[in-house]
């Protein structure tokens, strides 16, 4: 493991909402809300009256009754984060994407060409504001763990680097739910033995947490505990899927309420497939229930496709499969993916006998919303429940 802070993980800050902001500047400055039914990312003036992330629409809208609501563009967003990704690639050839607002990127070895680790953050952040008009926050430290820690620490617009000799320090008195793995059950479970903060944690024995967590938790908490991780950052990694999540609050909703989820998930997801020309065999649906615990679905299709119709039907089964759990035990997540990806060149396409389904009406949405935007064109199942509609 490297003796020196060379990891960072960069991370936009409310990413969705910060677009909107960056692209209308009536908005900035004003507590912005993207997504109506269920509120996809909000602004840090949003989130300072109390709004989260997968809230209620008509909740999120009481508690910031000031608030523009925005419908979501995600072709915006998705060519902000290439524009970002490009910054990125400038930066250092070993960047490791986790999803369309975060990366790792390792700069060991580029003190001489490009300065230390800080000052390559600091021009990093820099590089983004005026190529991409978006803040950005960056964590600097000698894990992938601890940098991402550090990147939440600093936000919104920060940065923080977390000398090699100052790491426990601090680690050690952030809440137990920083660690990696560390969710609300997990969380209880710790707080029931008396266990704050990640120095409690550290305090115990490996055996000790084993016998409260289980073997792959308890060794897992144990490590990130005490800063062990020696995983590295892998640039160019193919990706064997691709899927979308959103998290939900914990407010009763119909099964077309959830639905209207899982169109926006796999119209993102289908739109990413093709803009990378990869193609996928396996649908998966993935649910967490109000108690924490998870369920997933999945189906494989006849042939791999990008086809949002044919991607599309195939999660609504699944979801119509579970749907009497879902109304008794409720849902606080929803997540999408497609599986056993391959090259849509690589792929021999089926012909198909609907003449209304060879691809045409994705590729002309595509074209559409790349020359014009998200806001040319959307669902109507994603406008209900908006008065302006």
């Amino acid at each position: 493991m490297s003796t020196e802070a060379t990891i960072l993980h960069a991370d936009l800050d409310a990413f969705y909402a910060s677009v909107e902001q960056r692209d209308d500047p009536r908005l900035r400055g004003r507590p912005v809300i993207v997504g109506t039914g269920v509120v996809l990312a909000a602004s840090y003036e949003a989130k300072a009256m109390g709004v989260r992330t997968a809230m209620g629409g008509t909740q999120a809208r009481r508690l910031c009754p000031g608030a523009a609501v925005v419908e979501p563009r995600m072709s915006a967003y998705a060519d902000a984060s290439t524009a970002v990704f490009e910054v990125f690639a400038a930066t250092t050839p070993l960047v490791e994407a986790l999803s369309i607002d975060e990366a790792f990127l390792e700069v060991a070895g580029l003190r001489r060409i490009a300065g230390s680790p800080v000052e390559i953050a600091r021009r990093l952040r820099r590089d983004v504001a005026e190529r991409v008009g978006l803040p950005i926050t960056v964590g600097v430290a000698r894990t992938k763990f601890l940098a991402k820690v550090a990147s939440a620490a600093a936000k919104p617009d920060g940065l923080l680097v977390v000398a090699p000799d100052a790491e426990l320090a601090f680690l050690h008195p952030l809440p137990v739910d920083r660690l990696w793995g560390v969710g609300s059950a997990t969380a209880a479970k710790l707080h029931a033995r008396g266990l704050a903060t990640v120095g409690d944690v550290a305090a115990l024995s490996q055996e000790v947490l084993v016998s409260l967590l289980g073997e792959a938790a308890g060794r897992h908490l144990e490590a990130l505990a005490h800063n062990r991780d020696p995983r590295r950052v892998e640039e160019g990694r193919r990706r064997r899927s691709v899927g979308a999540q959103q998290a939900l609050d914990r407010a009763p909703r119909s099964i077309d309420d959830i639905d209207a989820v899982v169109v926006a998930l796999v119209d993102g997801v289908t739109r990413r497939l093709r803009a990378a020309g990869r193609v996928g065999r396996t649908v998966v649906l993935r649910l967490r229930f109000d108690d924490y615990s998870r369920a997933s679905r999945s189906h494989s299709l006849p042939a791999a496709t990008a086809n949002t119709a044919e991607i599309l039907a195939a999660v609504r089964a699944l979801l119509s499969a579970v749907a009497p759990v879902v109304q008794r035990r409720g849902l606080t997540l929803v997540g999408v993916a497609v599986g056993n990806l391959e090259d849509d060149d690589a792929v021999q396409l089926a012909l198909s006998l609907d003449r209304h389904d060879d691809g045409t009406l994705d590729r002309a949405l595509d074209e559409v919303l790349d020359r014009f935007g998200a806001g040319a064109i959307t669902r109507a199942v994603l406008l209900r429940g908006d008065p302006r509609r």
